[in-house]
């Protein structure tokens, strides 16, 4: 058996840099940290082949004195902590003094640095892990650090890089997420000579939206919530703003971009009521909490955390999301309807008020009334519903004195294509879809019932019989308690078939067969009653989904209205239960420019 003895410093070095520099963008990583942790108001990234041929790092930060540019490129040498309660504590974003001996260990590195003292520079260079003498060098202050041909030395890892395109993608999307850390300080990025992007010092709400672009400032909502220690700030999606993939989520704990499992369920749980389970949310969230709450030192790429009252977090975080997209928050930009606050009512005053159809006509109408009702019968059905709704008001006797306010989403007009509602409210046309409006009401209604233990049931007047697989049958047998409570009667009629006797009272309307085999379906599938408590939301979206109304059933304008009054007050009213839009607002304004008044 070979003796025991010690590696030598650069092999220890560059199994270290395995952890702690996995490609370009781990390096641009941590020399971007070292330059905000010095203070940098500035930081500048140049790039050749995406960083395999040069990354080169500049800031205007404090500087390093010359005689400590040797101890720079050390092992474990670092001025950022100097006893295990700063290490429980640590606030900045480095501060194992890995890093830059790290990064010298597979590469050609010159750190070159002006303390702001100092009367001129000093530069000192590395490679394979021998240090040149430090000497003067002409610099402003602040630290410039080149790293040239990455992993030259060691030709394993090099050939595990992909192309220059790949890797320098994965070097923006990490300064990205620097400059969404640190919105105070600017940034640059320069590519093969080539100017990319720059980023002025803003707040962190310009920030966030000059990065994700304007179609997420359109279609996104402002986080904002504190208790006791914690405080989270930032923006999240709209359901409707969802992506296929995670590419568009940033979560930071105290400044330090995170890949944190428990953070990112918490946000998932935010959306499960209104995201389909194959699209991700997009959101830019900062929390901010005592730094002895939370340890950092987990793994060397630092992007993992641990919380000291993990659940505390959790349940802060998701109620805090889950209050923003339910409509607490103001949208940044125009995302097609007004701001939830504007939608809702002032109590429900205004909901009371009666449809314009629902009027008692006088006797005797005037000749205006006439010829509106005469002619009614002449135009499509959606117009002639219009025209007796107009024609009822004229021959109304008086109208509310003062008038009542036009409630968030109007008054229904007409029916269109069988699929949507036409509305006029305050600001113009509110289209709506009847479907995913009705099925989001259902929804909200079933989970409500469903927690106070009062699920109405309605019995059937003909029992629907239907031939129960074996597997159906067990399910029923397995879970009759569980039916039950969702306000169904399945009974047997025979050994092959099942007969429903009754149904939730909210599904009155629903094909019964239809909807108990889809129901018995999801028990089996999700475990019956022992994973109620993690499914129970998918098995009330089911129902809702099977009773919503479907397209080409023609409503009435008191049934329209009815509708509309109700998604007036459920929550999360702005999404069906997949995360699709339920309405969408065309103001005057808009109509206006689209048919060019005015020019």
């Amino acid at each position: 058996m070979p003796a025991i003895r010690r590696l030598p410093d650069l092999l220890v070095s560059q199994i270290a840099a395995g952890e702690v520099v996995e490609r370009p963008a781990s390096a641009v990583k941590e020399l971007v940290e070292n330059c905000l942790d010095a203070g940098a108001h500035r930081v500048r990234v140049e790039l050749e082949e995406g960083g395999i041929r040069l990354i080169r790092v500049a800031d205007d930060g404090v500087g390093i004195a010359g005689e400590d540019l040797p101890l720079a490129l050390a092992r474990h040498a670092t001025s950022k902590i100097a006893s295990l309660a700063d290490l429980e504590a640590v606030a900045s974003l480095g501060f194992r003094g890995e890093a830059l001996a790290s990064i010298a260990a597979v590469s050609r590195l010159t750190l070159t640095s002006r303390a702001a003292e100092a009367a001129h520079a000093w530069r000192v260079t590395a490679q394979d892990g021998m240090l040149s003498a430090v000497q003067p060098a002409a610099l402003a202050q602040g630290t410039v650090v080149e790293v040239r041909d990455l992993f030259f030395n060691t030709p394993a890892r090099r050939k595990f890089l992909k192309t220059p395109a790949t890797e320098y993608a994965h070097s923006e999307e990490t300064l990205r997420r620097m400059a969404l850390a640190r919105p105070s300080v600017a940034f640059e990025l320069v590519h093969n000579g080539r100017m990319v992007w720059r980023h002025a010092p803003q707040d962190w709400l310009e920030r966030a939206l000059a990065v994700l672009g304007e179609v997420f400032a359109g279609a996104c909502r402002s986080v904002e919530a504190e208790a006791g220690a914690l405080r989270l700030y930032g923006l999240a999606s709209l359901p409707a703003y969802s992506r296929a993939g995670r590419d568009a989520q940033y979560l930071f704990v105290n400044g330090r971009y995170v890949r944190d499992k428990l953070l990112t369920h918490a946000v998932r749980e935010a959306y499960r009521d209104v995201l389909h389970h194959a699209r991700h949310p997009a959101y830019v969230l900062h929390l901010e909490l005592p730094p002895a709450l939370v340890d950092v030192n987990v793994h060397p790429a630092k992007t993992e955390v641990r919380f000291r009252d993990a659940r505390a977090v959790h349940a802060f975080v998701l109620q805090a999301v889950e209050r923003a997209i339910a409509g607490d928050a103001q949208p940044q930009g125009e995302a097609g309807h007004p701001p939830a606050e504007r939608r809702r009512t002032e109590g429900d005053a205004a909901a009371a008020r009666p449809p314009a159809a629902s009027m008692t006509p006088a006797s005797g109408p005037p000749q205006g009334a006439a010829f509106f009702t005469q002619n009614a019968l002449a135009l499509a059905e959606p117009v002639a519903a219009y025209c007796t709704m107009v024609a009822e008001a004229l021959v109304s006797p008086s109208l509310p004195t003062p008038p009542q306010p036009i409630p968030p989403l109007g008054y229904a007009l007409a029916q269109l294509a069988g699929r949507y509602i036409l509305a006029e409210n305050a600001e113009g046309l509110v289209v709506v879809d009847m479907h995913a409006a009705h099925e989001r009401i259902l929804y909200e209604k079933l989970k409500q019932a469903w927690e106070a233990r009062r699920m109405a049931t309605q019995p059937l007047l003909i029992p629907v019989v239907f031939t129960a697989t074996p597997a159906e049958m067990a399910v029923v047998e397995e879970n009759s308690d569980l039916l039950a409570r969702l306000g169904f009667d399945l009974t047997a009629v025979s050994p092959t078939h099942r007969a429903v006797r009754a149904l939730p009272a909210l599904l009155k309307e629903a094909d019964a067969e239809a909807v108990a085999r889809q129901v018995l379906r999801d028990i089996q599938v999700h475990g019956g009653s022992q994973a109620l408590a993690a499914y129970q939301n998918e098995l009330l979206a089911t129902l809702a989904c099977h009773a919503a109304i479907r397209a080409n059933r023609r409503l009435t304008l008191p049934e329209m209205n009815a509708l509309l009054r109700d998604m007036e007050r459920i929550p999360r009213a702005d999404q069906c239960n997949h995360g699709r839009p339920t309405w969408f607002q065309l103001t005057l304004a808009d109509l206006d420019r689209h048919f060019l008044r005015g020019k």
